[in-house]
């Protein structure tokens, strides 16, 4: 049973969280290009989709490329952003709303799925003689404080919460039944809108092994948790959820889409992205590297919470829904991402909403030891990063230390550093800030559980912020195909004809779709062909008894490996 004092729950002033948040999620969205690779091939979607047609909608792809890119939802969000928004603010930055509303929806219900679990009976701290324990909102509240600073200090999901990707959508969806299926608990009705709204998400906008396994993984949920859900909650939530698995085929049927434009949309569905029958060694040894960086501080709070719950006989222990819910839908995220051909860190964007949830209820049981330990190691890792942004930042525009500057030199070659006087004043501000946050830590000693994850959460958000403003420009020539896209449209002639794009990789061809107004598509009867490896090239020209001259060689100043080439395809 947990012991706890009212002054222990006490919140977190509603304008540090929710400006927190805000800082945190629209920070990294805007003033940069699509970067390579994941960010640009979603975004390739979403602009061939605003500048397409409907078959263009129905089947998302890239423009000039006969291959689906899976299923929809994530593309149509995109392409109507980009066309309500795109122009006032441009299109990259239009699209990039797309991630923000994912961002702020998960958040939103992983806040108040933990609220309600929070409020139950079988968590509730144990009540004293002469009163004085935390009432039930005020305890629920500050579970979900924890909750939502817990999945703003994963260090992962920085980056990756800021791009064009489907996972965002995956995300959304997956946080919302999550909180759908807490909601029904107590209001059937609502819970299952909620529930059937997130299963239809996640269908549309990711393939059929995760939508399936996330339908099963709520099922075990709600068949093992020792609080029944209604037949109102089932119903709506199956009924919702079966729209959202029919809403795309309908659409094939009502357009009379060819059929191998079915066939493509079904595989897309099916294996996009790309599956295996057993689980992946590759995504086995990548998830048992990367997912402890990855997922810090939420993964070590959330084995405290399992350890501890878990023991509690009246609790109902491992049937408790605090524990049961979030619990099978993590067990079934990691094991899709188990079967992935080959996960990347997009893949454990799903993992961290059920983990975050179980990680808030590690803070009412925390030992001091533990708390030290996340508070000085965050605060020490988050000022190192800090200083070393303003050291080369510093470097950049003074050029000392020279060693610094003449390494950033090497690395970008042709890099112009232009200052940014409001990029600077965000940037003072965001570490004052952080010096604040740190002497309010250091200097007393609050009872608030929530302590240990104030400096996690604010030191993330810092390192997103300086590397957002003071780095962006570095970060975004680094990552962008912008400039290798002006260069390619300057020695291709006017009316030259098509360029054969098949044998550069999507994330090429949606950039330089984007940039350029060349005529771009897979095709091998074009006069010119486009590649990034030499012994493709000559590969194609002795299958299809070609000839090929050089017109071309380029490549991004940071990237040492790829070269693009252009040829002028002549035939023997």
């Amino acid at each position: 049973m947990v012991k706890l004092t009212a002054a222990a729950t006490k919140s977190i002033p509603r304008i540090i969280i929710f400006a927190l948040t805000l800082v945190y999620g629209f920070v990294g969205l805007f003033f940069r290009d699509p970067w390579k690779n994941e960010d640009a091939i979603g975004f390739g979607g979403m602009w061939t989709l605003f500048r397409g047609n409907s078959v263009d909608w129905i089947v998302p792809h890239i423009a000039g490329r006969d291959a689906s890119l899976g299923a929809p939802l994530p593309y149509w969000m995109g392409a109507t952003l980009i066309e309500l928004f795109g122009s006032w603010i441009g299109a990259a930055n239009a699209a990039r709303l797309y991630s923000a509303i994912c961002f702020f929806s998960a958040a939103l219900a992983i806040w108040y799925a933990t609220y309600l679990l929070g409020r139950r009976r079988e968590v509730q701290p144990m009540a004293f003689a002469v009163g004085g324990q935390p009432d039930l909102k005020s305890y629920g509240m500050t579970l979900a404080d924890g909750a939502l600073l817990i999945f703003l200090a994963c260090v992962g999901l920085a980056q990756r919460a800021h791009e064009t990707t489907p996972m965002m959508a995956q995300l959304m969806g997956i946080s919302i039944v999550l909180y759908g299926t807490v909601r029904g608990l107590d209001k059937p009705w609502q819970g299952g809108l909620w529930t059937g709204l997130g299963i239809a998400i996640v269908a549309l906008s990711s393939n059929l092994t995760l939508s399936l396994i996330i339908v099963s993984s709520t099922i075990i949920a709600v068949l093992a948790s020792n609080a029944k859900l209604r037949f109102r909650w089932t119903l709506t939530s199956t009924v919702l959820g079966l729209i959202g698995f029919a809403i795309w085929p309908i659409i094939w049927y009502l357009a009379d889409l060819p059929v191998h434009l079915r066939h493509l949309a079904e595989e897309g569905w099916r294996n996009i992205p790309e599956m295996r029958a057993t689980p992946s060694i590759e995504s086995l040894g990548f998830l048992s590297v990367n997912f402890w960086a990855y997922a810090w501080p939420v993964w070590p709070l959330a084995i405290i919470s399992l350890a501890h719950w878990g023991r509690v006989k009246d609790a109902g222990a491992w049937r408790a829904p605090h524990l049961c819910i979030p619990l099978s839908l993590f067990i079934g995220s990691l094991i899709y991402v188990l079967f992935r051909l080959e996960a990347n860190e997009h893949d454990l964007m799903i993992l961290i909403p059920s983990l975050a949830i179980i990680a808030a209820f590690s803070l009412p049981i925390l030992k001091r030891s533990m708390i030290s330990f996340i508070d000085w190691f965050a605060m020490f890792s988050f000022s190192i990063i800090a200083i070393a942004i303003w050291i080369v930042w510093l470097a950049k525009v003074t050029g000392y230390p020279e060693s610094t500057a003449a390494n950033l030199a090497r690395l970008l070659p042709g890099f112009t550093f232009q200052f940014n006087f409001l990029a600077l004043f965000i940037a003072i501000v965001v570490t004052g800030a952080w010096f604040a946050v740190v002497r309010w830590r250091t200097s007393r000693a609050p009872k608030e559980i929530w302590r240990c994850l104030i400096i996690s959460a604010s030191g993330t958000t810092l390192m997103w912020v300086l590397l957002m403003t003071l780095w962006l420009p570095t970060i975004n020539y680094a990552k962008t195909y912008r400039q290798v896209s002006a260069r390619l449209s300057q020695v291709v002639p006017s009316g030259v004809g098509c360029i054969n794009t098949s044998n550069i990789g999507a994330a090429q061809l949606a950039s330089f779709s984007y940039f350029t107004k060349l005529s771009l598509r897979d095709d091998p009867n074009c006069p010119w062909m486009l590649t990034h490896n030499q012994s493709t090239a000559t590969a194609y020209a002795k299958l299809n008894d070609k000839k090929l001259r050089l017109i071309w060689e380029d490549r991004r100043a940071a990237d040492r490996d790829e070269r693009l080439r252009l040829y002028e395809v002549i035939s023997e």
